[in-house]
Order: structure tokens, then C-alpha cells, then sequence
């Protein structure tokens, strides 16, 4: 995925990783009476083969939380059956209609199977959305929370208003728009980041 608002962009667009999985083993390591956790998060940390990653990680003894854009649900699914996630945290990043505008990518049926997924499966997750108001307005965060109490989710949705940081994909600033809070829909609970 590309999107604008993403301040990866240094990680999303690098060819190569700075450091290879034995250097983040070696670096837990000296951390294993300082953490508890160890967050995985991208770019899109599923694009990798996370299964032996996550196998090392668990031996060091840390709880693994996994930030994703759940467009590789077979590997979600591998994860969690082998109790190698303890939490993740998916990114809804817009209502399948401006799904490919949002995320310049056409893999929403794969992120709507990871969403499945992980309702009927129980498994302790969060559901959020990054909100810049010139790219999502109100009805298109009240089709997401329309989405969301469908297919029956019941915990907290979370959104994160966008940030201006030093650089961003897609060169965003501060939005022109205006987003107006009591508009959306209280059909679940939310959450403002």
C-alpha cells in the first residue's frame, strides 16, 4: 500500500533493511528483563515470513503485537493458530468504495477476510482507523462503523486523526476540511487517538 498519510515512508519505499532479523534477536536479547513486548509494524510487516521471527521472539519470552493492514490473512491465520500473536492492531484504512483511492492498492476483499477472520475467532484485536479529513469525511467513517457492527464487532474502534509529521507519502499538511464528530454514528464504541 501507498498511502498518502503514511509516515513510513523511509521503510515503505527502502529496498533493503538496515538490520537483518539476527541483529533484532541479538538486540532482544539484551532486552529481556527491560520489555515485556515487542510490536511488529511496517511499511507492512506481513509482506515478510514472520512465522520463524515470531518463533525466536517467543522463546526470548515477549508478547508479540502485530500492527497490519490485513491484506495477508493466510499468514495472519498461521500466527494466530500457532499462538505466536498476542494482539493486533487492523488498520481499516477506508470503506471499500474508496478503498483503492485511500490505500492506491486493490486488496480490500483480503483485508475484509482478515477482519472475519479475527471476529469469529475471538482473538484480542482492535480495529482503527488513521482519519485526515480531506481524504475521509463523516459518511465514509459512518460506512466503516456501518461495516463494523455487520459483521458484528463488538470492541472499541479506535481512530487516529493524522498528524503532521516531517514527511508523509503523499506531502500532506494540516486538513482544509473540517470533520465534524457528531455526525458519526454510536451504533460501537469509539475512541479518538
Amino acid at each position: 500500500m501507498r498511502c498518502d498519510y503514511c509516515y513510513n515512508k523511509d521503510i515503505v519505499f527502502a529496498k533493503n533493511g538496515a538490520y537483518s532479523l539476527d541483529d533484532a534477536l541479538a538486540f532482544l536479547q539484551t532486552r529481556r528483563s527491560l520489555l515485556d513486548g515487542v510490536v511488529l509494524s511496517g511499511g507492512e510487516a506481513s509482506l515478510q515470513e514472520l512465522t520463524p521471527f515470531c518463533k525466536a521472539i517467543k522463546k526470548l519470552g515477549f508478547s508479540i503485537k502485530l500492527d497490519t493492514n490485513g491484506t495477508n490473512p493466510e499468514l495472519i491465520k498461521q500466527l494466530i493458530a500457532l499462538e505466536l500473536l498476542d494482539y493486533i492492531a487492523l488498520d481499516y484504512k477506508a470503506p471499500k468504495e474508496k478503498f483503492q483511492a485511500i490505500t492506491h492498492s486493490r486488496n480490500y476483499d483480503a483485508f475484509s477476510e482478515t477482519l472475519t477472520f479475527l471476529i469469529e475467532a475471538d482473538f484480542d484485536f482492535e480495529v482503527r482507523t488513521t482519519l485526515h479529513a480531506d481524504l475521509l469525511n463523516e459518511q465514509e467513517i459512518n460506512l466503516i462503523i456501518k461495516n463494523l457492527k455487520q459483521r458484528n464487532y463488538k470492541k472499541t474502534y479506535y481512530i487516529q486523526e493524522f498528524r503532521v509529521t516531517e514527511e508523509n507519502i503523499g506531502n500532506l499538511q494540516k486538513p482544509k476540511n473540517s470533520f465534524d464528530k457528531s455526525r458519526l454514528l454510536d451504533d460501537i464504541k469509539i475512541v479518538w487517538r
